[in-house]
């Protein structure tokens, strides 16, 4: 069998920078952010270091007081990532002769960029539900009363009492449906996000509060909801659909600002080293079906990085299942 070669084709490449499936939150919670090759060097915080005060007094014939920040260069790659779809030739010639309004190569780019979105989600949804991914003493596991989802509970109180004890004050929030859904029709939530008290509210108070309600009241630039489902079943199995993001709540500190992997001392929590963007390609496949046909391929070059574990806390199982 010959080999062939993968043609990029700027068409289809823009159809799959261009798929955005709905639900899915990666690229706003862990922000992509270049690198100049595959291997590159990025900065890993010590947030510590960065808020130790120090004398920044000088006197009328001394020097200024040096400091080192406490950020640490490591060696850091991007990681592969991409699906391949056989298009029989005589599916691409009914099309067009049949003067269809598709292209069974762009359904099949777009079907590819969604399954690789999906696969990027689970990645990410795993580093952000990972205890380890949080220092000790900024992760807890509710149980019982504690949990959300108990009628007596105080989710906004644990929560105001978490962001005011860290010393990176997280700007974001991250929830699944079901944990969002148990918080925003909260009693205390929609008590204190209506000012009511007494006998005209407290705890039970009843309404249903809106992201930018909830968002003000924990003083967040944003709320992100994770909704989407994938298929834990094996082929051939019937479909088993489970949410990527577990019924945890994750409260992070995003930078928008950063435009390089190394060099910055602000503290945020994480960020995807992307080299390049991702790319669609093209080849001719003669060995199968009547008349051969197109092989689709689109891939990707990412790896996600924690760089400040301090910027982040977690509430594991923060309502019930």
């Amino acid at each position: 069998m010959a080999n062939y070669t993968f043609d990029v084709q700027p068409r289809l490449t823009q159809i799959a920078l261009a798929t955005a499936p709905t639900g899915m939150i990666a690229d706003q919670v862990c922000p992509r952010v270049p690198v100049p090759a595959e291997l590159f060097m990025y900065t890993e915080l010590d947030s510590d270091v960065l808020f130790t005060e120090v004398d920044t007094a000088i006197g009328r014939k001394s020097e200024a007081n040096q400091v080192e920040f406490g950020a640490k260069d490591k060696p850091g790659n991007t990681k592969d990532w991409g699906l391949e779809d056989f298009i029989p030739q005589k599916d691409i010639d009914v099309a067009r002769t049949a003067g269809a309004n598709f292209d069974p190569l762009s359904v099949a780019t777009s079907g590819l960029s969604i399954l690789i979105s999906l696969g990027r989600e689970r990645r990410v949804s795993n580093l952000y539900q990972d205890l380890n991914s949080y220092l000790p003493s900024l992760r807890t596991t509710l149980s019982g009363t504690d949990q959300w989802s108990h009628a007596d509970s105080t989710p906004i109180t644990q929560i105001l009492e978490v962001l005011d004890s860290m010393i990176v004050r997280p700007n974001v929030a991250v929830f699944n449906k079901r944990v969002w859904r148990l918080l925003r029709m909260h009693p205390e939530a929609v008590a204190m996000a209506l000012n009511r008290t007494g006998g005209t509210g407290g705890m039970a108070a009843k309404g249903v509060l809106t992201r930018q309600a909830v968002a003000e009241l924990l003083e967040l630039d944003d709320i992100h909801v994770g909704e989407t489902f994938a298929n834990a079943a094996k082929k051939g199995q019937a479909a088993s659909k489970v949410p990527l993001w577990g019924n945890h709540a994750s409260f992070i500190k995003v930078s928008r600002n950063v435009q390089s992997v190394q060099g910055f001392v602000e503290p945020f929590f994480a960020l995807t080293a992307e080299f390049g963007n991702r790319q669609t390609s093209t080849r001719p496949e003669g060995g199968k079906g009547v008349k051969g046909g197109q092989v689709v391929k689109v891939v990707e070059q990412l790896n996600e990085l924690l760089i400040a574990k301090e910027a982040g806390y977690h509430f594991h199982n923060a309502v019930a299942s």
